[in-house]
């Protein structure tokens, strides 16, 4: 296994990378620093924490959209998809909301 140095939203990490995978590891940095900057210049949100779960929750909403019959919602003026409400999403960002409201700090 080899390693790669990437950069997502300006930080630096050092990924394991399978044999031959290299292409499908940066390919999935690319979406994932997208997704983050596309939230982080939005303006609305500023801890890296925070940022990274929207990311992750958009990226995750579009992968359940390739199963779908249904096309995958576009994102709004500000680069954020628009979340369909569903309770078990709302909980977990209840959750997620109280767990890292003490914080206040960045990552």
């Amino acid at each position: 296994m080899k390693q790669l140095e990437v950069q997502i939203m300006g930080q630096g990490y050092l990924l394991g990378c399978p044999d031959g995978g290299d292409s499908r590891l940066l390919e999935a940095v690319e979406r994932v620093d997208t997704a983050m900057c596309k939230i982080r210049d939005a303006g609305k949100v500023r801890a890296r924490d925070r940022i990274a779960v929207l990311a992750a929750l958009n990226l995750a909403f579009d992968l359940a959209d390739q199963g779908s019959t249904t096309p995958p919602p576009t994102a709004t003026h500000d680069g954020v998809l628009p979340v369909v409400y569903d309770p078990l999403l709302a909980s977990l960002l209840k959750r997620l909301d109280v767990a890292l409201s003490d914080d206040g700090r960045l990552i």
